[in-house]
């Protein structure tokens, strides 16, 4: 045993000359990795300590490695989803397709009139022609962005409805993803809340009994993930928007995004402007198909209160997200760009079934069939419709969550799901650009696995 095994311990500026270490500076920063190699040694340390023996070298940079390796995996970054949910909250919802996201790179990567007038050469409006075509698109007399749907609907309720009454459904106060509660986002906004109805039926007259004199306004939330079937009931838009006295704003809260797109049990933001809605908001990256923002339309009157509001410069959103949304708007009224959810949702079981027969190609076909299976939009949007699809059905000797460990150990990764002790891909939540090398993952996956049974 050495006088002092504390010797044998090398110094943070000689791990990171070497190449297994430095691999790491690109994607965590020279900073970040001397910090992690300084923790790695500070737990060589302490063994030290405890037990008077010295690690070797390669044990280090074998630490080294798997800490970098972990945190690595933490970067935001490009995965493949195989989950047979669309509008994958946790995955980014709808991905922006590339050709908008090419058209915008000019006002992303060099200086841009985001908030100035090119005809009088002073300050201007910000966010170019989004508005306008917004209005075009669903409707509605003006129209307002902000960073997400969230920030929408506290925005309304702060700006228009602090200090008054609003009257909701019960069976609308629902909680989406993130621990967003209707009750608590009106009780933070300073607007007090009034239950209307049941949980599985509210009616016109509920609203119209509900109201007073101190009523701001009437909400209709998008239930979101959330569904009640069965003995059900909820008012007619336009018949409650015609029974509502003047002075209550009618807000719908529509949350989806649908516009254009023809979606099961979803309506869409032009059908409530049409309908009466005085304000209706929804998400710019579910549905709808863009970057994520908040888009609320509606009453020119109500629009510009909202935008005058202190809030605004807390809530609005910057040239990346604007940008994107122009084009993306542009190519929608042109009909150039469909939505991403509803290629997806229309993919055919022969288009399906080709998909996975390519991928599948020449590998075993003991350990993967392409195997029936459904998908779902996602992102709260139409949550009690499942649609036919077709999914990848693994079987190799690890188990399933083995399995889904070592996909997402992928560069980039992949992401599936577990059924019935199998994990499954489905074919219809990839991208084009998926499949070539989703094949080549499942063949790299079968040959190590297999080597390492033998």
């Amino acid at each position: 045993m050495k006088d002092n095994p504390y010797a044998d311990l090398p110094q943070i500026e000689i791990l990171l000359t070497r190449p297994e270490v430095g691999k790491w500076f690109p994607l965590l920063s020279r900073p970040y990795v001397s910090l992690l190699c300084s923790q790695v040694l500070e737990k060589e340390r302490d063994k030290i300590r405890q037990e008077n023996t010295s690690p070797g070298i390669d044990s280090i940079l074998d630490q080294v490695e798997h800490v970098c390796r972990s945190f690595a995996a933490k970067r935001l970054q490009r995965v493949v989803n195989a989950t047979g949910i669309v509008l994958h909250t946790n995955m980014g919802r709808s991905p922006v397709p590339e050709s908008i996201w090419k058209r915008a790179e000019a006002v992303n990567t060099g200086y841009s009139s985001l908030e100035f007038d090119l005809e009088r050469g002073k300050r201007g409006h910000r966010g170019g022609i989004v508005s306008q075509l917004l209005c075009l698109l669903t409707g509605a007399e003006a129209a307002l962005v902000v960073n997400n749907n969230a920030a929408a609907v506290y925005l309304i309720l702060n700006a228009l409805a602090k200090g008054k009454e609003v009257v909701v459904s019960r069976g609308e106060q629902v909680q989406i993803g993130g621990g967003f509660r209707i009750p608590d986002i009106l009780a933070q906004s300073g607007a007090c809340l009034v239950e209307v109805g049941t949980t599985n039926i509210t009616s016109v007259q509920d609203y119209i009994d509900a109201v007073t004199d101190r009523t701001g306004m009437a909400l209709s939330v998008h239930p979101s993930n959330f569904f009640i079937k069965g003995f059900t009931g909820k008012p007619d838009l336009a018949e409650l928007a015609r029974a509502l006295p003047e002075g209550v704003i009618l807000t719908v809260d529509q949350g989806s995004g649908v516009t254009t797109e023809q979606i099961q049990g979803e309506f869409s933001a032009l059908h409530a402007v049409k309908a009466g809605a005085h304000l209706v908001c929804f998400s710019g990256d579910k549905v709808f198909g863009g970057p994520q923002a908040g888009i609320i339309v509606g009453k020119a009157d109500l629009i510009e209160i909202l935008g005058k509001h202190p809030l605004m410069r807390i809530i609005r959103p910057g040239k990346t997200v604007f940008s994107l949304l122009q084009e993306f708007l542009l190519a929608k009224l042109n009909k150039n760009c469909s939505s991403f959810v509803e290629q997806v949702l229309n993919l055919s079981e022969k288009e399906l079934t080709a998909r996975g027969r390519e991928i599948l190609s020449g590998l075993d076909s003991g350990s993967f069939t392409v195997v029936p299976s459904t998908i779902l939009a996602g992102g709260g949007s139409s949550p009690e419709k499942e649609l036919p699809s077709q999914s990848i059905r693994i079987e190799l000797p690890v188990s399933p969550d083995s399995l889904l460990r070592r996909l997402r150990n992928y560069s980039p990764p992949v992401i599936g799901t577990i059924k019935d002790n199998a994990v499954l891909l489905n074919l219809a939540t990839l991208l084009p650009n998926d499949v070539k090398y989703l094949r080549n993952v499942l063949k790299n996956l079968s040959s190590t696995i297999l080597k390492e049974e033998n």
